[in-house]
């Protein structure tokens, strides 16, 4: 488990201290009540708990920049674990399904969270100008990653949300402001993870492709080889840096993006376990409702029942 620090240096604390109390007061506004809400910027998500849960949320989430304004939050993907707050923003480098838990929260102090995401063809484009002499060569690393908040990126996300009030603006700043915060990134500890989102000979970006192309066809029956093919790898290698980058196997990764369409069809479109288990790819309403059983907790029924009767308490799940 991450330890969490303090991202508040003793020589700039006030300043830090400033710009977080602004971040606050922004997540604030924009998101009134408990949930998720997509910001007028493109890619600007805005999260809100007003307590900690023990259930868990669980989404794909693409690759993305998260931090917390308060509160703490964490991450599960596989058998990792990530813990989060104030001092620590994450990154995601490819589409991965992770289960969510709002660990620290309250009426007082809700959960406010921000999350912006990442367009890979942008990153390479910045990649080439932040460093022009090309990448140290290292391995793919996982899909997620965690580090210490850093001041300046702080501060451009602060002057990005801004922005969100001033709609004449937005439009031109954005998405200048947006490069800031990816170049700032760049040039952190997370630099070199984020870079190869966009670095097509990278490992984590070959990976990244079979991830696509397993999200576009989750419903068909999974070819390993030619999944291998697809990204110029042999199957043994491709299992190995698969697993490596996203902590599931190929074959894991299908399943939960399986389960999760699944419960979004009968939450939002109403059909029964047999209908959406066939609609998402299971011969087998057994299989699909024990598999189901096991990644959520309870039954497909049980599960959907509880999950409108906590929306109808305005108990929302946050995801990102």
């Amino acid at each position: 488990m991450t330890r969490l620090h303090s991202p508040f240096r003793a020589a700039g604390l006030e300043e830090d201290q400033t710009d977080l109390a602004k971040l606050v007061r922004m997540c604030t506004a924009h998101a009134p009540y408990d949930g998720t809400f997509d910001m007028r910027l493109p890619g600007v998500h805005v999260s809100r708990a007003s307590r900690a849960r023990k259930d868990m949320a669980h989404g794909v989430i693409p690759p993305a920049l998260c931090l917390v304004a308060q509160g703490a939050k964490r991450i599960i993907l596989g058998k990792e674990i990530y813990d989060y707050d104030a001092s620590r923003m994450l990154v995601y480098a490819m589409d991965v399904p992770v289960a969510a838990q709002v660990t620290q929260a309250s009426l007082d102090e809700p959960y406010l969270g921000i999350r912006l995401d990442i367009d890979p063809a942008r990153i390479s484009e910045l990649t080439a100008k932040v460093h022009p002499y090309g990448l140290p060569k290292r391995e793919a690393g996982h899909a997620i990653c965690v580090d210490q908040v850093d001041d300046h990126v702080l501060n451009a996300v602060v002057r990005l949300l801004g922005l969100a009030s001033q709609p004449g603006e937005a439009a031109l700043l954005a998405p200048l402001v947006m490069d800031e915060i990816l170049i700032r990134l760049l040039n952190t500890s997370l630099g070199q993870r984020l870079a190869m989102i966009g670095q097509e000979e990278s490992r984590l970006h070959r990976i990244s492709k079979a991830v696509s192309w397993v999200r576009s066809h989750f419903d068909q029956p999974l070819d390993v080889e030619r999944l291998a093919t697809l990204v110029h790898m042999s199957v043994s290698s491709f299992h190995q840096h698969f697993k490596a980058v996203t902590e599931l196997s190929p074959l894991q990764y299908q399943k939960a993006l399986r389960l999760q369409e699944a419960r979004r069809l009968m939450l939002l479109s109403k059909l029964d376990a047999g209908s959406a288990g066939r609609k998402v790819g299971y011969q087998s309403v057994s299989q699909f409702t024990r598999e189901y059983g096991r990644y959520f907790g309870n039954a497909p029924t049980k599960d959907i029942a509880l999950l409108v009767q906590t929306a109808g308490a305005g108990k929302v799940p946050v995801e990102n």
